[in-house]
């Protein structure tokens, strides 16, 4: 049974008092800097657009004490919209993940994530299109403007983790990877500074867990 730790703190705080290396990866989706905080989600004509509260939390990326901090304490590392802020990342990678979210309307056809893996460009492909989304009989609630789908994590954990790795998500968010580290059995270590967002993804896992009890 995965063990999943939930830490309502500060990520660069929480890294520092992990020695080297004590994570094999880290599967990160940080602000990119470009204002997604407060904004609305929806972006088509299927429905209504779902509006956030002003968080004021995505006007930059993180500073480099981040990174460094990250770098010291995983193995490996996959860092989402890591194209925003290419700059700040420690060498140059040949293993992109790329997410085809099969979008219309204004917002990106795809996202990208930097890997420290040395393979191949790889490809997921997972609509995620205001309303629409890839398994509607499934359908994922959205709590969080940045919000990724739980079969994303899902896919990258069979691609990229091996059995036995203790994984660390710094930006929890609506704590999607929770779920998928739960399903596929890995350890995990999950931080959120925001606490209204920390409580709403914890209470997703929580009801999460309750129905796979049930059923």
């Amino acid at each position: 049974m995965a063990e999943i730790n939930f830490y309502n703190i500060d990520c660069i705080e929480f890294m520092k008092t992990k020695p080297d290396n004590y994570y094999n990866l880290a599967i990160v989706d940080p602000p990119y800097g470009i204002g997604m905080d407060g904004g609305n989600i929806g972006g088509n004509n299927c429905g209504k657009a779902k509006d956030y509260t002003q968080k004021d939390w995505d006007k930059e990326p993180p500073p480099i004490e981040y990174f460094n901090e990250l770098m010291r304490v995983s193995k490996n590392q996959i860092i989402w919209g890591a194209n925003h802020f290419i700059s700040r990342m420690p060498f140059d990678s040949s293993c992109w993940i790329i997410w085809d979210k099969d979008n219309s309307g204004n917002f990106a056809d795809c996202e990208m994530a930097w890997t420290s893996f040395n393979t191949a460009v790889r490809k997921y492909k997972f609509r995620w299109n205001g309303m629409l989304q890839q398994n509607m009989k499934d359908k994922e609630i959205r709590i969080h403007p940045t919000q990724k789908p739980k079969d994303l994590y899902r896919w990258t954990l069979k691609n990229y983790a091996k059995d036995g790795n203790k994984i660390l998500d710094t930006h929890g968010g609506s704590m999607s990877i929770a779920l998928a580290c739960d399903m596929e059995n890995f350890d995990l270590d999950i931080c959120e500074i925001d606490t209204e967002y920390f409580e709403a993804g914890q209470k997703r896992y929580n009801e999460f867990k309750q129905q796979i009890t049930m059923f």
